[in-house]
């Protein structure tokens, strides 16, 4: 594997398995699978994320790409509307962002985070 050039293949990286912290749980039991391909050390971190049905609040102090490959979920900001999150959607999100997430069918993403 190149230095420079990184591939997301899922089958070469075990998940790490996980769920929001119980006291950000609004609803269900979101479970979470992450595929970390990039730990840089320095705040910057890339690869795949999945969640099962569920919802949590959310509150942001990085900034994150996101592209959603499957599923359906949908992100409300305090204050703001809910955005109905589907496969093919593309967003970011900037520090400081506070809200919800909530997974209506189980959603895999591709992510790229700098803290």
């Amino acid at each position: 594997m190149s230095d420079t050039l990184l591939l997301f293949d899922p089958n070469k990286v075990a998940p790490e398995d996980g769920a929001p912290p119980p006291d950000r749980v609004l609803a269900g039991t979101p479970i979470n699978r992450t595929w970390n391909f990039e730990d840089d050390g320095a705040g910057l971190y890339s690869g795949i994320w999945e969640a099962e049905p569920g919802e949590w609040r959310v509150d942001y102090s990085e900034w994150e790409f996101c592209h959603i490959l499957a599923g359906h979920s949908v992100l409300t900001e305090e204050g703001g509307a809910p955005v109905e999150l589907k496969a093919g959607t593309s967003f970011v999100i900037r520090p400081g962002f506070k809200g919800t997430w909530r997974v209506v069918e189980t959603t895999r993403k591709l992510y790229v985070i700098r803290s």
